[in-house]
């Protein structure tokens, strides 16, 4: 099945009275609930251009050749306020994380920009994704911004295959994508990869989001469609309620007062 048949977008001459509340449509709600997956846009709801200013200026992934990445920490407060928490290194261990060169370790990123947390529209994505997953006051919400660019073929998940990311509350958006092949998403219900779900191309402005403890996914290989240009595809992941030990562990180490998946 494909993942594009199952898209529920909104017209973006339409403006929503409560941009949170309205942010995603009921049939987003439905699909999550019904097969543990959905897939809509959000170039109608955010200035993708402007996000994908952001991506200039990405520091080189320390662990990961040929791969840039920011992250940051955020939770919503009793206001419902989008909080920066503050520092905490990312840690997925070994069995939500086949490759060598990222399991069973902490890894240190620089944090998403100030300008753009700053951002009306980033807020209220921020806000709207809480509430479409019902996060609670003081759950942890890790909010990257990586990608690949250059020449060649490449492997995004950098050998960590059809896998799962160690929590209960996922979403992918592409920012970009130039001059890439390949690249397409894949939905499992086993790590085998025997009982496929779906498969998807996502397009700029395009988020798939899923209960990624109940399913596993993989993107493939990606390559230039012009061999005479580099290549750059660069996502949002954006995910919640962790059900890897070794990452609430750290998490409680560095925010003791969040309130974590282990305590629910």
């Amino acid at each position: 099945m494909k993942l594009d048949t199952l898209k529920h977008g909104f017209n973006s001459s339409t403006i929503p009275s409560d941009p949170v509340a309205d942010y995603w449509s009921l049939a987003i709600h439905q699909a999550l609930h019904q097969q543990d997956w959905s897939t809509t846009e959000v170039r109608s709801r955010i200035d993708l251009e402007a996000w994908q200013a952001f991506t200039a200026d990405l520091p080189r992934d320390p662990y990961v050749n040929r791969r840039w990445k920011r992250m940051s920490w955020l939770t919503l407060d009793e206001r419902d306020d989008v909080v920066d928490m503050g520092h905490c290194p990312m840690a997925q261990g070994g069995a939500f994380n086949d490759a060598e060169s990222m399991a069973d370790r902490l890894r240190y990123y620089e944090p998403l920009t100030p300008a753009f947390m700053a951002r009306p529209d980033v807020k209220a994505f921020v806000r709207a994704w809480a509430r479409l997953w019902d996060l609670k006051p003081n759950e942890p919400i890790l909010m990257q911004i990586t990608g690949v660019r250059g020449e060649g073929m490449i492997d995004p998940l950098q050998g960590q295959g059809i896998h799962a990311d160690g929590c209960k509350a996922l979403s992918i958006l592409v920012l970009s994508r130039h001059n890439v092949a390949g690249g397409d998403n894949h939905l499992y219900a086993d790590k085998a990869g025997s009982s496929p779900v779906a498969d998807t191309t996502l397009a700029p402005g395009d988020i798939l989001h899923l209960r990624d403890d109940r399913l596993f996914h993989s993107v493939d290989a990606i390559h230039q469609e012009d061999a005479g240009a580099p290549f750059e595809r660069f996502i949002i992941i954006i995910n919640s309620r962790f059900v890897d030990p070794f990452q609430n562990q750290i998490l409680r180490r560095h925010f003791p007062e969040a309130a974590l998946n282990e305590t629910r």
